[in-house]
Parts: C-alpha cells; sequence; structure tokens
C-alpha cells in the first residue's frame, strides 16, 4: 500500500509531504507542556524543546524565503552580523509554545508556497548558494527537521517519558 501511494506521489509532492511530516512531528513534541516544561533542559544537551521549535522557525524563513526566494527582512539574517546558529536556539523572555509554533506555522505556509510554485531546479537566489537549487533546499529541510525531531524526541521523553511516533 506504501509502495503504490508513493509511486503516485510527484516528486514535488514527495519533498512537501516528507517535509510536513517532519515539521509536524517536531511540533508534536511540544502537545501538553506548559512554558516552563517546554523550556526545560532535561538532557546533557543544553537546548529545550522550545529552542529547537524557534530555531527550526527561524532557518525555515532563511531557507526557503531568503536563499531561495531572494526575499530580504530589514533588520534581518543576512543584512545584520546575526548570523550565528547558536543565538537562534536562544529564547526570550516573550517567547511561548503559542508564539513559537504559530511564528513557525506562518513560515511553513511561506515556504510551502515557494515548493509549490517554484521550479524545483531554480537556483537559489541568496548567491552564496546560488549553486544549489530548490530540489536541494528542499532535502535539506527534510533532513535538519528530522534531526531536530529526533534531538526532540529524546529531550520529550527525558521530561516526561512520552514516545514519538
Amino acid at each position: 500500500m506504501l509502495e503504490q501511494e508513493a509511486s503516485s506521489l510527484s516528486e514535488r509532492e514527495g519533498l512537501s509531504e516528507f517535509l510536513d511530516m517532519q515539521r509536524e512531528a517536531l511540533i508534536e513534541r511540544l502537545q501538553s507542556l506548559s512554558d516552563s516544561e517546554a523550556r526545560g533542559t532535561p538532557t546533557a544537551s543544553a537546548l529545550s524543546l522550545l529552542s529547537i521549535v524557534k530555531h527550526s522557525a527561524i532557518w525555515e524563513r532563511r531557507w526557503f524565503q531568503v536563499i531561495v526566494a531572494g526575499r530580504s527582512f530589514e533588520g534581518e539574517w543576512p543584512n545584520t552580523n546575526d548570523d550565528e546558529i547558536n543565538q537562534t536556539f536562544q529564547l526570550t523572555s516573550e517567547d511561548s509554545i503559542q508564539s513559537v509554533v504559530n511564528y513557525y506555522r506562518e513560515q511553513i505556509v511561506a515556504s510551502q508556497e515557494i515548493l509549490k510554485n517554484m521550479e524545483l531546479d531554480a537556483a537559489c537566489a541568496w548567491p552564496k548558494l546560488s549553486h544549489r537549487n530548490l530540489r536541494w533546499v528542499a532535502l535539506h529541510m527534510i533532513e535538519e527537521t528530522a534531526r531536530h525531531a529526533g534531538h526532540a524526541d529524546i529531550i520529550r521523553e527525558s521530561l516526561d517519558g512520552s514516545r514519538g511516533r
């Protein structure tokens, strides 16, 4: 059944579906937690579930909107010196599960539109990655989001014993 379903998907649909599955797996790890629990760091990692989702939202925006589509946002990377990856994991007092997930979902919608409407072979607009294309970015984002979802699974299991799918 799964083979049959997979064979009927276009490449674009497959990329979108797998990326959406990883995004949702990451967001799911925050379900039924308090903001305080979501900020917890119960493992050897200095990262929390909330900080991983925030980082994922920021880089979702950067990869699809800035690097692929060539959009620019005043005061945001790469127009600032804020290109330290670790800074994207830092939480502010205003960050909550609701605000971070809402921001991530906004970035996901923008990314889905780009993935839906641009050619997969379209070169990245950002000059430093113009040798890459939308297909490469989609595959990279599947890989990165899956890594973060796996990390989130370990953190969540350490918090309350629950396990992902």
